[in-house]
């Protein structure tokens, strides 16, 4: 079903292209002044700065956005990964005619560069050979920065996931603060946000023909400052609307009734029968108000900074104004400034997707790099994107505040070509499509039955505490294009490598039977995140009763097929919400089905997502905010935080010491011991090296006596494969696969 096809959106395939079109199409888009002399350029239009090194691949935002206004007829010029140490990088390419576009790359630079523990990572996946420290630390300031002492009289627009969390105040875990709109550090004229493609044609264009950049302010998908609210709008104070401190009686119209599973989204009261001869008292309503001339205003930066419970409400509101059927502008005060928010962009039809992943893409990296191997694109140089947009709403992830809840698929024939294209064009292909997904699996052409509804909808979730009944589950188009997928000559086997949605596959046992017998490579990923309903809530998951069902679907089916395959799961330590004995009860529930996880992931606290707003605050948003309001368990300390990933690797010697201590503070000291009915056993192998205790402080291991643990049976180090100390030299490689006893089946799991 196509949606938002009314005439609120200009179709971007539809504009007419700019002059420079005649130069036609760049075999790469330049990234020297000799590449540039090559094409016949004098200068460039447009350049685009990244964080990441250009590959010419539409996974690659530089990349995408770049090929999609050469397709308008722009000169398209790239500064990939520039030394930020002084502006001379940024001349490189000359002054562009239009603008610079500016952006971190795919990723947040801080996400990127640093551990959920706050270390320095050692790599980056997105540099030729994987080479560190070669973008700076909050990279859209930096580069903005050195681009105005460039050329100081260029517009600079800025764009990607780390512009697009960072629109408003927000809380910064690297800093522990709220940080103000990215807007105001960086001086940049206007930021493009979501899926940008619409908004950065839009004002491509019309900077083209003489605008100035800062009387462009009616497009939607940007954000930028200005001086006050225009005349004309009408200005909604958000407490108003979602008011915290006491709790009031009256109906809170943000409300989101999180018990029962098949709420609809919006449909009509049900008339209450009266009795014969008596009529109802008839209500006359005030018209609505006219929502496109409505502003929404948040609390000011100042006031968020100060007060965590604002905050959460902050978050909570622009959450809810994320539909593109309903939202309102919003705004908020920043000293004298007004950062303003015009509400997000019309989702891209199917045609649109088209236009934009048809483009003429290499598909490989810029020849600059060589051989240099760049990790990312070693990732999904064999995979091809089929949709955006997730309705899930996972409160850790930030896939909905930057791509939106609608998903946007594109035609089974774009997707059925490229594919063939990889086969055709791309080196080293060996027959095996490595991925057919998004930021899901398994949400292609799935939408609301009626776009009325959709419009209407302020839910942060069409699947969590239940499917909502107006959602159309239907996997059929999905399992017809794997079906021809696979046919294509030449292809050997397309895997599923994005992560499955397995509460909306159940519902499609045909969908599910499709994806354990043909597309799965013996190991199928997926993530429950946790065990314990209080987190799983925070995190806005289903319970674990939705991964029994599908693993009992996932054994029957490779049953069927003859084969031996296995669920890989993955879970989160330290989410809001979480306390240790949550992690206690996961850690017993992996035991139980034998799993050993070494991929354990400790909650980070990205810009904008709504378990951030938990993290900072203590509240909870996924419901109304007030100083009195439910508190949310937050593990914070690095002590705790090192101890619930311990959990999770309960199985892991060097964690031994600090899990015995845990136990025996919560008083399962019964769970010491070295028979399987305990977590951890009572002895200390002597191999193991550095140990690690829950205030953070560690030693060196040595042969230990028994009255280590206090306990009889403490007695002698057990030689397990486990604990064997790796030879010198050998690098130990950490797998995610699942712990095999050679009696006993390895259990399947989410």
């Amino acid at each position: 079903m196509e949606v938002y096809t009314d005439s609120l959106a200009k179709p971007i395939h539809t504009y007419r292209p700019y002059w420079a079109k005649r130069f036609g199409t760049a075999p790469v888009l330049p990234m020297t002044r000799a590449e540039m002399d090559a094409l016949g350029w004098d200068s460039c239009d447009i350049i685009l700065v990244s964080g990441d090194a250009y590959v010419d691949h539409p996974s690659f935002g530089i990349a995408l956005i770049g090929r999609l206004l050469e397709a308008q007829g722009f000169r398209v010029g790239i500064i990939a990964q520039p030394d930020w140490q002084n502006a001379s990088a940024f001349k490189v390419l000359g002054k562009p005619n239009l603008y610079f576009g500016i952006t971190a790359g795919n990723m947040d630079s801080m996400v990127n560069r640093y551990t959920a523990d706050r270390k320095i990572r050692s790599d980056d996946a997105y540099t030729p050979d994987a080479a560190a420290n070669k973008r700076p630390d909050r990279a859209v300031l930096v580069y903005s920065q050195r681009c105005r002492e460039a050329y100081s009289d260029v517009p600079l627009v800025i764009g990607s996931i780390e512009a697009s969390l960072r629109r408003i105040a927000h809380y910064d875990y690297w800093s522990d603060k709220v940080r103000r709109s990215i807007l105001m550090d960086s001086k940049a004229d206007i930021l493009v946000y979501g899926n940008a493609e619409r908004a950065i044609i839009e004002l491509s264009h019309r900077i083209a023909k003489g605008e100035h950049v800062s009387d462009i302010q009616d497009i939607r998908g940007t954000a930028f400052l200005r001086k006050a609210v225009p005349e004309g709008w009408s200005e909604i104070e958000s407490t108003k609307l979602d008011r915290p401190g006491a709790i009031d009686k009256p109906v809170d119209p943000y409300e989101m009734k999180m018990g029962k599973a098949d709420a609809s989204c919006a449909t009509e009261p049900v008339k209450p029968l009266m009795p014969e001869g008596v009529n109802p008292i008839q209500i006359v309503r005030k018209p609505k108000a006219d929502r496109s001339t409505q502003v929404v205003r948040l609390p000011a930066y100042e006031e968020v900074a100060a007060n965590p419970v604002m905050y959460a409400h902050a978050s909570r509101v622009l959450h809810l104004e994320a539909n593109p059927g309903n939202a309102r502008a919003l705004v908020q005060k920043h000293g004298d400034r007004e950062v303003w928010l015009n509400p997000p962009p019309i989702p891209l039809t199917t045609k649109e997707m088209d236009y934009v992943y048809d483009l003429p893409y290499a598909r490989k990296p810029h020849p600059i790099y060589k051989n240099a191997k760049i990790p990312a694109w070693e990732m999904i140089r064999f995979s091809v994107n089929i949709m955006r947009g997730c309705f899930g709403g996972c409160t850790f992830c930030s896939i909905t505040e930057h791509e939106g809840r609608i998903i946007q698929s594109r035609s089974e024939e774009s997707i059925l070509k490229e594919i063939e294209e990889i086969r055709d064009k791309v080196d080293g292909f060996t027959g095996i499509i490595s991925d057919l997904g998004g930021p899901t699996a398994n949400m292609y052409r799935i939408a609301c039955k009626s776009e009325t509804i959709e419009k209407a909808c302020r839910k942060l979730s069409c699947v969590y505490p239940g499917i909502c009944e107006n959602l159309n589950t239907d996997h059929s188009a999905l399992i017809q294009l794997y079906r021809k997928a696979r046919a294509i000559k030449g292809v050997k086997k397309i895997l599923i490598g994005s992560g499955l949605r397995y509460d909306l596959a159940v519902k499609s046992p045909e969908y599910v039977k499709e994806l354990v017998q043909h597309h799965v490579g013996g190991y199928l990923k997926i993530a429950p995140e946790h065990s314990e309903e209080n987190v799983l809530s925070k995190m806005m998951k289903p319970g674990m009763g939705a991964y029994d069902e599908f693993k009992a679907m996932f054994e029957k089916f490779s049953a069927e097929a003859g084969k031996k395959q296995y669920l890989i799961p993955y879970f989160i330590a330290s989410h809001p919400g979480t306390t240790d004995e949550d992690m206690l009860n996961l850690a017993l529930w992996l035991k139980k089905y034998d799993f050993r996880l070494d991929q354990v992931q400790n909650f980070t606290p990205t810009p904008m997502a709504m378990a951030t707003a938990m993290y900072h605050s203590g509240k909870n948003p996924l419901r109304k905010v007030t100083e009195d309001s439910e508190d949310v368990p937050v593990a914070k300390a690095g002590s705790v935080r090192k101890l619930h990933k311990a959990f999770i690797r309960y199985h892991d010697p060097a964690n031994w010491p600090m899990l015995r201590e845990a136990l025996k503070r919560m008083g399962r000291a019964d769970l010491i011991g070295n028979s399987k009915k305990h977590l951890v056993p009572a002895f200390q192998p002597a191999v193991i090296g550095t140990i690690r205790q829950s205030d953070g402080t560690s030693f060196k291991a040595k042969p230990l006596p028994r009255s280590f643990n206090d306990m009889k049976n403490a007695a002698r180090p057990y030689q397990a494969k486990s604990a064997q100390r790796p030879k010198a030299g050998v690098k130990v490689v950490e797998s995610a696969k699942p712990h095999r006893q050679a009696s006993k089946k390895p259990a399947k799991q989410n």
